[in-house]
């Protein structure tokens, strides 16, 4: 009898994806076999674009990667976790689910609505960020709360959504996306730099 198959849930503000995504969602594909992904409102932080236009982005770099085994479900999207797990739930009943968050927001998760709940009725997935310290008693809060966190020591570049609205980088951002981030005025970008590889 074949164990239940596990798909790995990968909500981001994608604001915008980076190559870090890129390489996260490729990971996670290889690790659980399935990833659903979306663009989601991170009630703690403040988002340089629009969510339609950060889905959009999102869709188009999953577009790109092509592996049948990563899919943009954007309908799974919602600020409180929890009703996202519901959807997947709905969606996939005879699915293990895993929710995948960076290390860089472990430390948030105790304080989201209705945390052990979540805790409960799902795996949670924690992958370390390159530059950002993994802080120990975020682990301890959740496994506080019934938590299992599964550390994932993916191979993921030190980029961030963040420094990229800040300094807006070609290098950083995956292949075809950038021609979009320019199209909208995304980020201060009124023209490509000379570097831009369309």
């Amino acid at each position: 009898m074949s164990a239940t198959p596990s798909l790995a849930l990968f909500g981001t503000s994608a604001d915008p994806p980076t190559e870090g995504h890129r390489a996260l969602l490729e990971g996670l594909a290889e690790h659980y076999g399935q990833v659903a992904t979306w663009a989601s409102d991170n009630p703690f932080k403040q988002h340089g674009a629009p969510l339609e236009l950060r889905a959009q982005l999102l869709g188009a770099l999953v577009k790109a990667i092509g592996d049948p085994r990563i899919q943009h479900a954007q309908e799974l999207s919602n600020p409180r976790a929890l009703i996202t797990l519901e959807r997947a739930a709905e969606r996939w009943p005879d699915q293990a689910l895993v929710f995948v968050v960076g290390g860089d927001l472990a430390g948030q998760v105790p304080s989201w609505w209705k945390a052990a709940e979540l805790l409960q009725r799902c795996r949670l997935a924690v992958v370390p960020r390159q530059g950002f310290g993994l802080d120990p008693t975020a682990l301890e809060a959740i496994r506080s709360l019934g938590g299992q966190p599964e550390l994932l020591n993916l191979p993921v570049p030190a980029t961030a959504s963040s420094a990229i609205r800040r300094h807006p980088s070609p290098e950083q951002v995956p292949a075809g996306l950038w021609a979009e981030l320019v199209r909208h005025n995304l980020y201060g970008l009124g023209q490509p730099p000379s570097r831009t590889l369309r």
